[in-house]
């Protein structure tokens, strides 16, 4: 449904673009931070309110003074936007009535690799008609990726693993930065490519030479319990391991440099250098 929907959005978004749009709204944490590097002072009237969580967004600094949306349609139809920007995993019901009442919609698929956020920017420097704003954005991005430097052969290996005993896999986001940072993710040993899950007996046997965690959630939830486990804590002890912040690579933002920087830095033994 959202497929079919998407190509009759873009076709109503096309028409508003002979000009820049004047009001931006989006919907999505995503576009969000796509929009709030891209966008001329004014264009975006309101951001969703995921953009001001410092979890979620890489962006709550200037996403801070961009009122917040909760992404429902009447909300959304009441801020009087020329372009509402959406990514597909947006509900159904709320792009349809959207579209209903001719609110120009424009969607965003996933990143799940650099050029797609590439390509995204670059899109959406488009749509804003900010053109020279995301190209420079772009630069700076692969600027950033190439000073770097060279990566190790053979890579070490490394795993992303979560709650539930979830890994990413390699045609992920964060398997996709994972492999700037010069790691072979061990998902692909178990059959994973976008994601999945794995026991910790598993985990353990492959001994990983890094170990990616991510940042625990407040409170305590069932799903994390496997994140306490005492073999867990004996692997991290004894293994090179990293946090990384959500918010550096949930979305395809030139955040995920700072991921991939924090990757290399973690290295075992400096495989990567000083």
């Amino acid at each position: 449904m959202v497929a079919c929907l998407a190509g009759g959005l873009t076709m109503v978004a096309a028409a508003a673009f002979a000009d820049p749009p004047r009001r931006v709204v989006s919907i999505n944490l995503c576009t969000d931070q796509l929009a709030l590097q891209l966008a001329a002072p004014g264009q975006l009237v309101s951001v969703s309110y995921l953009a001001h969580d410092p979890a979620s967004s890489a962006m709550v600094t200037e996403a801070a003074h961009v009122p917040a949306n909760r992404g429902s349609a009447e909300e959304v139809f009441l801020l009087q936007p020329d372009l509402v920007l959406a990514g597909t995993f947006t509900p159904p019901d709320t792009l349809r009535l959207l579209s209903r009442l001719n609110v120009p919609i424009e969607l965003f698929p996933p990143e799940t690799k650099l050029q797609d956020i590439r390509d995204n920017l670059r899109r959406m420097g488009r749509v804003l008609g900010r053109e020279a704003e995301a190209a420079a954005t772009i630069a700076r991005f692969d600027k950033g990726l190439a000073a770097l430097g060279p990566l190790e052969t053979p890579a070490p290996s490394a795993a992303i693993y979560a709650a539930n005993g979830y890994v990413a896999g390699p045609d992920s986001l964060s398997g996709a930065i994972l492999q700037a940072a010069g790691y072979r993710n061990i998902a692909g040993d178990f059959g994973i490519s976008e994601g999945g899950n794995i026991l910790l007996e598993q985990l353990v046997i492959a001994a990983p030479d890094l170990l990616v965690l991510g940042a625990r959630n407040p409170g305590h939830a069932r799903a994390e319990e496997l994140l306490d486990h005492p073999a867990l804590h004996a692997l991290v002890a004894r293994q090179p391991h990293a946090v990384i912040e959500d918010h550096n690579w949930s979305c395809g933002t030139p955040a995920a440099l700072d991921a991939i920087r924090a990757l290399r830095h973690a290295a075992p033994n400096g495989a990567f250098g000083p």
